[in-house]
């Protein structure tokens, strides 16, 4: 288990002053998704299967030419904007993300490269929390003396690692959590705020779980073949082990901060399912009024969740309002983050 006080930090703290999201045109539905594996398959699925066992109504999918730069760089084009900067102005940027768009080099140089700044480049990636792992690595950098200003961005394209033509009901089965994925880029500009920032960061990771669920080539246990390219897991245990281990997360940092729900304007939480989130609230008691609810309309974002969730609440946000990020990923880590708007 690992803590960060972050609270005790003096003032001036790394704060969120700008973020953005980008969402691909195209929009896929869950009855349209279904037919394409039933016709790819010819497997006879029952009506509205999808729709019924998610949730989920539909999501947004990458054209052949958009990949997770791409999301990532439009989304970050749109923050520097939102906060009055250009891309010299920052001197580290972090791609975090679950998606990349090769092994080597880093994306961060490919979105480095579109937008024409100069700064440390590197990749960050934990799965789902990808995200929030990547503004709390640029957290601590800017404490550290190491970087002014940092622009942090996500680009998710877990689309093309589902699985259109399962050989048979196994197949289905195996890879069905990859029917909730959708696509979508995110991006926040981190700044030393002399009032509120990031106050309090806490993780936990069971790492025994790392088996349960992911996409496993690509690596040097599965460098070639397509086979390892689709994402491939066990949902119901995923869900099991988040249950099991999540709400003490929640605890230590309500008992930490001496913080209680109605203190957040909202609870971003990564969503999966419909009834996964459903599930979260009954568990953890968060008011429902609190959620910034996506999953319906654009599925399972990946690493981008939060930063999409963020950017439809971040322009009503009054200085001193409370935002508390939850990140669940594979691995399994799960992990909280405090912010509140300067």
């Amino acid at each position: 288990m690992h803590i960060d006080h972050a609270a005790r930090t003096p003032v001036p703290r790394p704060g969120i002053t700008a973020v953005a999201s980008c969402l691909p045109e195209s929009r896929l539905t869950s009855r349209d998704l279904q037919e394409q594996v039933a016709a790819a398959s010819g497997l006879r699925l029952p009506a509205r299967m999808l729709e019924r066992a998610t949730g989920i109504l539909a999501r947004r999918v990458v054209a052949a030419d958009e990949y997770a730069s791409t999301l990532a760089t439009r989304a970050a084009r749109t923050a520097l904007a939102r906060a009055g900067l250009t891309p010299y102005d920052i001197d580290l940027l972090v791609f975090a993300s679950a998606t990349r768009d090769v092994a080597e080099p880093a994306t961060a140089h490919i979105v480095q490269a579109e937008l024409g700044s100069r700064a440390h480049a590197l990749d960050v990636t934990n799965a789902c929390n990808s995200f929030v792992n990547g503004i709390d690595t640029a957290r601590a950098m800017m404490l550290a003396g190491r970087a002014r200003r940092a622009l942090v961005v996500t680009g998710e394209t877990p689309s093309r690692a589902v699985r259109h033509a399962p050989s048979g009901p196994e197949q289905l089965r195996d890879g069905f959590a990859g029917y909730t994925f959708g696509d979508a880029g995110a991006a926040v500009v981190l700044e030393m705020v002399d009032r509120g920032g990031i106050v309090d960061v806490d993780t936990e990771t069971h790492s025994e779980h790392w088996r349960v669920g992911g996409i496993f080539g690509g690596g040097s246990r599965h460098p070639r073949g397509d086979e390892h390219t689709y994402f491939r897991g066990d949902g119901a245990e995923l869900r099991e082990v988040f249950e099991k281990v999540g709400t003490s997360v929640l605890d230590r940092m309500r008992q930490r901060t001496g913080l209680g729900w109605d203190d957040f304007r909202h609870v971003l939480v990564h969503q999966v399912t419909v009834p996964y989130l459903e599930r979260f609230v009954e568990l953890t008691g968060v008011p429902r009024d609190r959620l910034v609810v996506t999953v319906p309309e654009l599925g399972n974002m990946a690493s981008a969740t939060l930063g999409v969730q963020l950017d439809l609440v971040h322009h009503g946000l009054r200085a001193g309002d409370r935002v508390l990020f939850v990140g669940l990923g594979g691995g399994v880590s799960i992990m909280t983050m405090v912010w509140e708007k300067a």
